[in-house]
């Protein structure tokens, strides 16, 4: 039993949540982060949608343990292993899809309505979508976007199109590089065909990964900078609303540019990993590369000064 629950829980996949934490970005950019009740709803609307992306991956992991098998890494897990009995995974796939509806049900009606179209994407990508090069892409990063704007159905706040813009172009270039990673890591084996391992790989070159790469790489920092720029304060902040008289004159309060530089060098630190064939699962480099990991939390951190300590 105890090596069922454990494969439940790896199959499940606890590091793919992180994803989820985009929920989040509406009330950290507008200054609502640290109040209960949105703070509070948007926990809810989280864990929501963590249990749909885990019952896609359940689903998704039945499906696919054939190609599963002949993939360098993917064989070990828990379905195309056999550790986990197909039966047994449907079923909870099943149970996380409805509890996720019914906790997003009980938020709002328009959260449920985000709530269903995004396990409805989800579930159309695992079935057919995923099959298709550029649609495949584009689909990710239309459930990327969906988590943002969950988030602002969830809680009322809403974020600036420019910051939507990075967001969308942020998630283009994971998915981009998220390709391009596995093509890497798929050449590096001998023996495996990238048809065999993922339909829509056989699709993309190099060449073309590369270019769409460098495109979303540039939009997301030239989105972002945008967005700083023209970010409004988001209130007077603790820190210059004490010591406002100590405080640079700088026009129009422009403090949210002191983060890009986190974000210019997170943006080249992943093309690094993707190169290196690193950056087939985004959230693990999240959580393993520590470069990567240090520019993002000094990126969190500088971006809760600014709009929480500074006020804009």
């Amino acid at each position: 039993m105890a090596q069922v629950l454990l494969a439940i829980f790896k199959t499940a996949r606890p590091r793919q949540w992180l994803k989820n934490i985009a929920i989040f970005t509406p009330i950290l950019f507008t200054g609502q982060l640290f109040q209960t009740a949105p703070f509070i709803q948007n926990l809810w609307a989280f864990i929501a949608f963590c249990l749909l992306s885990s019952s896609n991956y359940l689903f998704n992991d039945v499906l696919d343990a054939p190609r599963d098998r002949k993939h360098p890494f993917k064989k070990f897990r828990p379905v195309a292993s056999g550790k986990l009995p197909i039966p047994v995974a449907v079923l909870v796939s099943i149970l996380f899809a409805f509890t996720g509806l019914y906790i997003a049900s009980l938020t709002n009606p328009t959260f449920f309505l985000f709530a269903v179209a995004f396990l409805f994407l989800e579930y159309a990508y695992t079935l057919i979508l995923k099959q298709y090069s550029i649609i495949d892409i584009l689909t990710i990063t239309t459930a990327y976007i969906l988590r943002v704007y969950a988030g602002e159905a969830a809680t009322g706040f809403h974020i600036s199109i420019w910051l939507a813009l990075a967001a969308l172009s942020l998630a283009l270039f994971l998915a981009i590089g998220k390709r391009r990673a596995e093509l890497t890591l798929i050449d590096s084996y001998e023996g495996v065909v990238p048809r065999d391992t993922r339909m829509a790989l056989s699709h993309y070159s190099e060449k073309l990964l590369d270019t769409y790469t460098a495109m979303f790489a540039n939009s997301t920092f030239i989105t972002y900078a945008f967005f700083t720029f023209l970010a409004q304060p988001q209130g007077e902040g603790i820190i210059f609303r004490n010591y406002g008289d100590f405080a640079p004159d700088i026009p129009g309060r422009k403090w949210m540019m002191l983060t890009i530089p986190f974000v210019l060098y997170g943006i080249m630190r992943y093309m690094q990993l993707i190169y290196e064939g690193k950056g087939e699962s985004p959230e693990k480099i999240l959580t393993s590369d520590l470069p990567l990991l240090a520019t993002i939390i000094l990126w969190v951190g500088s971006v809760l000064v600014v709009v929480y300590g500074i006020g804009g």
